[in-house]
């Protein structure tokens, strides 16, 4: 009787691209099964590359989650731009992802295009399949209405409609891409979930949860830089300091008698404890930093850049 022979493992890196909001994050956290990348229904949350790796017995899927393409405003819009456009260099296969809810942008036909020139693997993933009258036949028919001259020397884009909400789709995305990328080892140990660096993934949580109280009213002026991290302690002690550009800005983010900023705090406190199963203390500091987004060496220090 013959041995049964595993298949070979497969692993690759794939870029998650598109424009902001379109819900790049929310797909990475719904195929890894837990949260990698911050989550809020503000564009431009996703400011750094964040790298999310999915590992089973085909092998593994190494993602990138990039910052959504957006009309730039200052250096640091500049610098999500830069890293959301150079995402496919190197990647095994770039996944476009499309908002279904909405009808085709001019950025999305671009990048349709943009991408298709490029030697890697095209995969498009139009999601948000579950709102009312979602559909993928406007970008279809954008595609065969757009598509470059030399697109029939290529191969095709490969489709695949989904859901992060609901999940449809999924199994059937990740079983395509991994037909896309090449046989070889795993890249990363096969119980990682992220190399994210510590520091910046928590910051990105108390990011996230200041978004969540405040909104549109001035996130994008917020910055947020841990400043001390101290795992012997039980538990957890987290020191973080949160930037904004103006003294009136200060004011708003701490809140009457210090409320929002204590909210803040609490829910950074839960949530960070579930990611890292541990007890974890925040303490939060306001400190007004005019024009931080335009400063390099601090935009280089929270990570936005190289």
């Amino acid at each position: 009787m013959s041995e049964l022979v595993s298949p070979p493992l497969r692993a690759g890196i794939i870029a998650l691209i598109g424009r902001a909001n379109v819900g790049k994050s929310s797909l990475l956290n719904a195929i890894l099964g837990e949260k990698v990348s911050i989550v809020s229904p503000i564009a431009q949350t996703t400011r750094n590359v964040v790298r999310g790796i999915h590992t089973e017995a085909r092998g593994q899927l190494v993602f990138h989650d990039t910052p959504g393409i957006h009309k730039a405003v200052g250096d640091l819009g500049r610098v999500m731009n830069r890293m959301a456009r150079s995402a496919a260099v190197g990647a095994d296969v770039a996944m476009l992802v499309l908002d279904a809810s909405q009808p085709p942008r001019e950025e999305d036909c671009g990048w349709m295009k943009r991408l298709h020139r490029e030697a890697t693997p095209l995969v498009i993933a139009v999601n948000k399949m579950d709102v009312a009258g979602a559909s993928a036949e406007p970008f279809c028919a954008a595609w065969e209405a757009e598509r470059p001259a030399d697109a029939v020397e290529r191969p095709a884009p490969i489709w695949c409609e989904v859901s992060a909400a609901t999940g449809q789709g999924l199994e059937a995305l990740t079983a395509i891409l991994f037909e896309q990328v090449p046989e070889g080892p795993l890249l990363f140990p096969d119980d990682m979930l992220s190399d994210f660096p510590r520091k910046l993934a928590i910051a990105d949580v108390i990011r996230e949860k200041l978004f969540g109280v405040l909104r549109e009213e001035l996130p994008h002026a917020i910055a947020v830089w841990v400043e001390q991290l101290d795992e012997e302690s039980d538990p957890w002690q987290v020191t973080a300091t949160i930037f904004v550009q103006k003294h009136s800005q200060k004011g708003i983010v701490i809140g009457e008698k210090g409320r929002l900023l204590r909210k803040v705090r609490r829910e950074a406190e839960a949530e960070l404890a579930t990611w890292f199963d541990k007890p974890i203390k925040v303490e939060l500091w306001v400190k007004v930093e005019a024009k931080w987004d335009r400063n390099f060496w601090l935009l280089k220090k929270l990570g936005y850049t190289q």
